[in-house]
Parts: C-alpha cells; structure tokens; sequence
C-alpha cells in the first residue's frame, strides 16, 4: 500500500557563483584621467536550510531534487558593485538531520531552531579599482568571481517527541493517541491502519504538557528492514520516555508475553541504546478479558520481573489512561531532555589534480593566476591556519606554479593575485 509520510530525502544543493569583477575607467566630462572604477562582483547566494514546524514529512523533496542558489552579478562601472545573488531558503520539519550522503556524517541537527547554511556562495571578484597604485594607474585587470559550494545530501526526518507508543499492529496506539491528546489518527479494526507517525500534545495540568509519538505497529524481523520497520524505528531515537502497548484481550490468539518480547527484541537490534530506555508497559484491552485475568497475571509478573513499571488500561473505554499519563509525566521530570545528533561530518580533503595548466598574465608588476584546480585547492585552504598555508604554498610549489613565473621574469616584490588572495613574491 503506498504512503504519504516521507521521512527521508536525497537532494542536491549549490550556491551562487560570485560575480565577476569590472574592469572599467572613470569618464566624465573635464575630468582627464579619471582612473579605474570597476565595482566588484557581488557574492552568490547560500543554500540555507530552516525549520517550518507547520511541516511534518519530507514530502516536498520528493519530486524536487536539486536547489540552487542565485549568482552574484558582475560589478560594473563608477565602482558599482554587483547584487548578491539571491540565497536559497529551503523549509523543513523539526528534528530533521541533514547528512552528507557519500559518508553518512551528521552536518546538522534541524532540532534548535536555528537556520544552517550547508553552502556557501562563492566571493565575487575584485573590480579593477582595487589595483590602483601610484605606480599601477592603468591596471586593466580584475578578479573573476569564485564557485559557491555544492554538495549531495541526504535528510532524514527523526519525530522529535517525549513519549514513543510501540508495539505491535492494532494493540490500540492511535486510539490511546486519540484519548489522551487532540490528535485525531485514523482508527480502524485491521492491522496497519497507522502508516506514518502521529504527534499529538497531552496536557498534565496547567504548565505541564509533553509530546507523544505514534508510532506505526513494528512487527518482526524490523530491525532488519521487515515491513516498514527501519522507516519507523529511527522515529524512537530521540524519545525519551516508550510506553509499549500490548494487547492482553487474546483477541487474535496472540500470546502477550512472547508479543512483549518480540518487540523489545527488535528495539535491541535497531540500537542497543534504544532497549535500554525507559519504558513503562501497559496492558491494554483489558476490558475485553472479562473474568480471565490470566493473560494480565502472568504479563504482569513478567515484565515487573525485568524492572518495568507495568499498568492494567482500556484505551477504547478510557479507563486507566489518566494514571498512565500522571506517572509519564512524573518519568519525563526526571529523564534528560531530548536528544539531540551532533554533527560528526568531516570534509574530505579534495583532490587536487595539477596536470591541468593555469594561466598566468602579467600585468605591470602584478602576476594574474587563474585555473579551476587552483580555484578548487583556494576553496579548501584555511588561510587564517599556518600549516593550511604551507600545504597551500607547497602545492603551488610542487605544481610548478613559481618555476613557471620565474621563468617568466616575475621580480621580488611584485604582486601575485589569485582570486580573493594577494601577496608579495619572495624569491
């Protein structure tokens, strides 16, 4: 059966080029020799990512894939600088983690709110009234604008939610949703009727409230992809508190006990921390057993056997779902705040292939060096970093870059330019 809930995404993101730098000279009547005034390339736009908490799936990447950003403009003349390029805002749900998709690294939690730029756009270039020295009066030169970033991502929708109802198809989840919170989830007597999670808020009392999570039946072998399983086990990652729903009425000849630990067991397999969160289980349906309390007996001395705290409800009827929400909330008082992924991603370093020729262009006693390897190795320099520095100016060295400029008559002194970077030449 299809499914509207999307809770993973692979996208790719670039930023804006920077605009190029003008080469232009003032003109203007009775004014001789009005020098250069060539504005700079304005700087392209970033891909920035924001949290909407009016969205709840990733639905609105599956048809689109890939985003761009506007480019810087090029700069123009009387020293007008070009616009920066338009940044790309792209809106997704709370709690959604951003990842690199060739490594699998976290760069970044979408859980605080805050907007996170995944790329950056490249500078723009220099106008040629930058080059204008006592010496340099003419120079007819400037700087072309730098790539923006680009990147391949993959997102990865994880519910942020205090409380995780778990257990099997049609124990009553979303019908405990439904009684305790406002949410109003599709409620049906057949198994998967949930077929994406459900958010709803319980309110306590006055101040006190918490978010619970439905979570779609888990059945067995999830843990290893069964069914609909590891779309849905990732959503219990950050819950802190699981209420694991079990049906105790044997309306379907299910054993409550080995249901109990089938599910505990798929928890393990998904993520050893995951079986070790607290966990209060309630055995509902419990209206439907009549006189035969034998199915209730023997889950309870089970599970309080493992440490649980074990609660006898009704979610169809309500009763016992006021106690269950009262000692939730006395859990969560004491449990850690949600969790939150930190990034683990590192960019590797890029490779730089050197056979490609730049081209070198003098002009007076500034040396003009461009090419797109050497734009790629700029983009990955920290030239606020000493060892950055020296790898960068090895890699010229090795490349021949020097060799090639001394064999062209480059001076002591002069000035090398390369892109958004200047420097003397010593010899």
């Amino acid at each position: 059966m299809a499914t509207s809930f999307v809770d993973k995404a692979r996208i790719t993101v670039k930023a804006g080029n920077g605009g190029n730098g003008a080469v232009a000279f003032h003109r203007e009547k009775y004014v001789a020799a009005g020098g250069p005034d060539g504005g700079d390339g304005g700087k392209g736009g970033d891909i920035v990512f924001v949290v909407d908490d009016n969205m709840s799936t990733l639905m609105d990447f599956r048809y689109k894939r890939k985003y761009v950003a506007g480019n810087g403009m090029d700069g123009q003349g009387k020293r007008c600088s070009g616009r920066d390029g338009d940044s790309m805002i792209i809106k997704v749900p709370r709690g959604t983690l951003i990842r690199d998709t060739e490594t699998g690294g976290i760069m970044h939690d979408m859980s605080d709110g805050e907007p996170y730029i995944v790329c950056k756009g490249g500078k723009g270039g220099w106008g040629n009234k930058h080059f204008a020295t006592p010496t340099r009066q003419v120079p007819r030169f400037a700087k072309p604008g730098l790539p923006g970033e680009s990147h391949d991502i993959t997102l990865e929708l994880k519910l942020l939610a205090d409380v995780g109802l778990v257990g099997f198809p049609n124990v009553g989840k979303s019908t405990l949703l439904s009684v305790v919170s406002k949410a109003h989830p599709k409620i049906a007597n057949y198994h998967f009727t949930t077929l994406f999670p459900n958010l709803g808020v319980v309110y306590v009392d006055e101040g006190r409230s918490f978010v619970m999570a439905d979570i779609p039946g888990i059945i067995e072998g999830a843990s290893e992809g069964a069914g609909l399983g590891h779309d849905f086990l990732r959503h219990i990652d950050r819950c802190r508190l699981l209420i694991h729903l079990v049906d105790v009425s044997g309306s379907e000849g299910r054993d409550p006990i080995e249901d109990f630990d089938a599910i505990n067991a798929e928890l393990s397999e998904y993520s050893p921390e995951l079986s070790q969160r607290m966990q209060i289980v309630a055995a509902n349906k419990c209206d439907l057993c009549g006189d035969d309390r034998s199915n209730i007996d023997a889950l309870r001395e089970h599970v309080e056997a493992l440490g649980y705290e074990f609660f006898e409800m009704s979610a169809a009827t309500h009763n016992g779902t006021h106690e269950l929400v009262q000692v939730a909330a006395r859990q969560l008082q004491d449990l850690p705040p949600v969790i939150r992924f930190e990034a683990d991603y590192v960019a590797p370093e890029p490779v730089i292939d050197t056979s490609e020729e730049l081209s070198i262009e003098q002009y007076d006693d500034v040396w003009v060096v461009e090419g797109p390897w050497l734009q790629k190795l700029m983009s990955s320099v920290n030239f606020n970093d000493s060892e950055s520095m020296m790898y960068f100016d090895r890699v010229l060295r090795e490349a021949g870059v020097y060799k090639r400029m001394e064999e062209m008559g480059v001076r002591d002194g002069d000035t090398v330019s390369l892109y958004n970077l200047e420097f003397e030449y010593r010899d």
